[in-house]
C-alpha cells in the first residue's frame, strides 16, 4: 500500500497533546479529519473532468494515520456493482473477482486511493493545517464543557492572568487535577472594591458554561453574583452545612447605581431548631464569621437578618438596622405595605440613595413606602387603598360578567346546533 510520508507525525501528536492537554486519541481524531479535509481539496484542484462533488460526496473517504512509519494513507469504501457509474463510489463485480471470486454485487471493499507524494500540493496542505488548527480548538471546548458543565453554579478558586478591554480574563480550576482553563470576568460581574493586578487570586462564581463556537473563554464567572455569598457563607458556617440554619433569601447590590454608595448584601436566614439562633451562628462569636465573608468580598456591607414566615415581622427584619414602629399591609394582593418610622429613623431606614428599602423589597418581595409616624394620615391612607381596592374589585367583576356572557352565550348557540341537527334527523 502507497502513503504520504509525514517526517516527525509522532513527536508532533505528542507535543500537541502536552501542550494544549488533550488525549492523543483526540489529537489523532483532529489530524485524521484535517488530512481527509486536505484531500478533499487536493481531489477538487485535481478535478479534471469538472464534475460536481456533493457536500457528503467524500464521506466514504478516511485517513489511516500510520504513527511508526509517520505517514498516512487515504482508503475508499466502495460498492460491488455489475456496471459502474462513479469510481469514487463503486467497483466491478468483474474487477473484484479477480482478487476475491467469493465476492457478490452489493458487497463492500475498502481500496488504498492515497494519492503520490509529490502529488498532495501545498494547497491541500494548507488547508490541512487550518482545518486541524480549528479542530484542536473544538477538542478543547469539548474537554472544558465536559470538565466543567456540572460545575454551573458553584463557587472556583481563580488567578487574574489578563485584561481584554473591561473585562478580566481569569486562570480556574475544576478541582478534578484538570490545568488550569481560562474563564471571563466581565465589567458588570467585577466588585468595584476588587484589585484585579496579575496573578492576584480570587473566589468567583461560575455562572455560565458556553457551548457555542465564539472565540475567547466560554467560562463566564462572577464576583458579584448572590450565589457567591451563599457560597461564603455556607463554608463558613457549620450549621448552614449541616442544613441546621437555612439561607431563605439573598438580596445583592454588587455594583450599586451611584459610585457614593457601596456595595451591600441583605441574607435572611431560618432555623427549625429552637436552641438555635440563625444570625447568631451566621455572624460567629464577635463577628469571626461574617468577617471572613466580608474580608473575601472586601468590604462589602452584609446584613443577616431573620426570616420570618409573618410579612409584617419579615419586613421589619428586612429594614434593619433601622428601627421601625409599625408597618402597616395596605394591599396584600399586590404587595403594598407602608412603614413607619420615627423622623429620626427615615434616613436609616431608607438608606443612602435608597439603598436599604431597595434591598429590603428585593429580599421580601413586597413594594415598601417609608413614612414619617408623626406625620403618618391613617385614614386619609386606609381611604385611598380603599378606594382603589373597590375599583379594581369593580373591574374585576365586569370582566367576570363578561365572561359569563360569552360562555352563556357559547352555550345558547351549542343548545342550537344540538337541536337544528334533532330536527333534521325527525326529516329524514
Amino acid at each position: 500500500m502507497s502513503m504520504v510520508t509525514l517526517p516527525g507525525l509522532k513527536e508532533l501528536i505528542e507535543s500537541i497533546s502536552r501542550d494544549r492537554n488533550l488525549p492523543r486519541l483526540a489529537v489523532q481524531s483532529a489530524i485524521r479529519e484535517a488530512l481527509l479535509k486536505g484531500y478533499e481539496r487536493y481531489r477538487r484542484a485535481q478535478n479534471l473532468e469538472r464534475k460536481q462533488f456533493d457536500e457528503d460526496y467524500f464521506e466514504n473517504f478516511e485517513v489511516e494515520l500510520d504513527i511508526e512509519g509517520e505517514g498516512f494513507r487515504v482508503l475508499s469504501t466502495k460498492t460491488i456493482v455489475e456496471e459502474v457509474n462513479n469510481t469514487d463510489h463503486q467497483i466491478s463485480l468483474e474487477e473484484v473477482q479477480q482478487v476475491a471470486p467469493e465476492a457478490q454485487l452489493g458487497d463492500s471493499v475498502v481500496l488504498d486511493v492515497t494519492p503520490d507524494q509529490g502529488e498532495f500540493g501545498r494547497m491541500a496542505a494548507m488547508q490541512t493545517k487550518q482545518v486541524l488548527a480549528q479542530k484542536l480548538r473544538d477538542q478543547q471546548r469539548q474537554m472544558v464543557q465536559e470538565e466543567f458543565q456540572d460545575l454551573e453554579g458553584t463557587v472556583l478558586q481563580a488567578r487574574v492572568l489578563r485584561f481584554e478591554r473591561q473585562s478580566v480574563v481569569l486562570a480556574v480550576t475544576s478541582n478534578f487535577g484538570q490545568p488550569e482553563v481560562e474563564a471571563e470576568l466581565p465589567k458588570r460581574e467585577q466588585l468595584p472594591n476588587d484589585n484585579y493586578r496579575a496573578n492576584a487570586t480570587f473566589k468567583v462564581y461560575l455562572k455560565k458554561v458556553s457551548q457555542g463556537q465564539q472565540r475567547g473563554p466560554q467560562l463566564l464567572v462572577s464576583r458579584a453574583d448572590a450565589g457567591l455569598v451563599v457560597y461564603l457563607f455556607a463554608n463558613e458556617v457549620p450549621e448552614i452545612e449541616d442544613e441546621v440554619v437555612r439561607i431563605v433569601a439573598v438580596a445583592r447590590e454588587a455594583n450599586p447605581p451611584s459610585r457614593y454608595v457601596g456595595p451591600r448584601t441583605k441574607i435572611a436566614v431560618d432555623t427549625l431548631d429552637r436552641d438555635v439562633d440563625p444570625v447568631g451562628a451566621c455572624i460567629g462569636a464577635r463577628g469571626s464569621r461574617i468577617q471572613v465573608v466580608v474580608n473575601e468580598l472586601r468590604g462589602e456591607k452584609i446584613d443577616v437578618i431573620r426570616w420570618s414566615p409573618d410579612p409584617a415581622t419579615y419586613i421589619a427584619n428586612a429594614l434593619s438596622p433601622a428601627r421601625i414602629d409599625e408597618v402597616r399591609l395596605m394591599d396584600p394582593e399586590s404587595r403594598q405595605t407602608h412603614v413607619l418610622v420615627a423622623e429620626d429613623q427615615l434616613s436609616l431606614a431608607i438608606g443612602k440613595e435608597g439603598q436599604n428599602v431597595r434591598l429590603a423589597a428585593r429580599l421580601t418581595g413586597w413594594k415598601i413606602d417609608i413614612k414619617d409616624k408623626a406625620k403618618y394620615d391613617y385614614a386619609g391612607e386606609d381611604a385611598k387603598f380603599a378606594a382603589v381596592r373597590t375599583k379594581y374589585q369593580s373591574e374585576q367583576s365586569e370582566e367576570d360578567d363578561l365572561e359569563y356572557e360569552e360562555e352563556f352565550e357559547d352555550e345558547n348557540q351549542d343548545e342550537l346546533e344540538e337541536d337544528d341537527s334533532f330536527d333534521n334527523n325527525d326529516d329524514e
